[in-house]
């Protein structure tokens, strides 16, 4: 796709939606640097890097290599202005609703085009929260000997504990399971286990973090408040580990 450089200094000013709907989604392959202020500030030298603008009204900056995270990012709602810099080169200002800045200064574009994805049915996976919650509850004693299930979805005011169980000698047990368990998965559970243990007729109550992997951040976070952690192998709880297979 030709590309010219625009005639005018005044900037345009699109508002970009939070909401998904009918706007196409919008690929720029263009050589830029890129630099955000806000609760901190960033920087991107120049380089060529993939823009994304997407119907739901984020705005992503990817590079060919290292993650399929993007570089840097701004989250909807924000919005986006397009102009130009006194020297010419083509600038998008993306302004988040607390005033957080992605600035992009465009070198040169090399690619630019829109597309109509229309709407997604959504990512089915096997192995989600949902069946895990299932096997675990049928076999909780994987996750420590002697844990047997009292109730699936435990009630709290803030919401439900996956799995409450009790152990060998009696004592509640409260299970929260993730696909893959990180800092936010334990600080939900210690929650739980705060309110849980505040009810005379649980206290106390221990807490278990399942996941099918445990990044190490998550692992410290959980031995300092006291929580224990289990990996949780999920073709074993389907009965689809062949033990002929192993090495031990």
């Amino acid at each position: 796709m030709l590309w010219a450089r625009p005639t005018t200094r005044r900037p345009c000013f699109v508002r970009l939606r939070a909401t998904v709907d009918s706007s196409p989604v919008r690929l720029v392959v263009a050589r830029c640097q890129v630099d955000y202020a806000g609760r901190l500030t960033a920087h991107l030298p120049m380089a060529t890097r993939v823009l994304m603008i997407k119907a739901d009204g984020s705005v992503l900056v990817h590079s060919d290599g290292g993650s399929y995270k993007p570089l840097n990012w701004m989250s909807p709602p924000c919005t986006l202005r397009e102009g130009t810099t006194e020297d010419g080169q083509v600038e998008w200002t993306v302004t988040s609703k607390t005033d957080d800045t992605l600035r992009i200064l465009i070198e040169e574009i090399h690619h630019e085009s829109t597309h109509e994805l229309g709407i997604d049915p959504g990512l089915q996976k096997d192995g989600v929260e949902k069946h895990l919650q299932e096997l675990l509850a049928e076999h909780p004693a994987t996750l420590s000997p002697g844990l047997t299930l009292v109730r699936r979805e435990f009630p709290t005011a803030i919401g439900p504990v996956d799995l409450m169980c009790r152990d060998a000698d009696g004592h509640a047990v409260a299970v929260e399971i993730k696909r893959r368990g990180e800092i936010d998965g334990v600080e939900q559970l210690t929650r739980y286990l705060e309110l849980l243990n505040r009810d005379p007729l649980l206290a106390p109550v221990r807490g278990i973090f399942a996941a099918q992997e445990i990044k190490p951040q998550a692992r410290v976070l959980a031995s300092d408040r006291g929580i224990a952690c289990a990996v949780v192998d999920y073709d074993a709880l389907r009965g689809l580990d062949d033990p002929s297979h192993r090495l031990f």
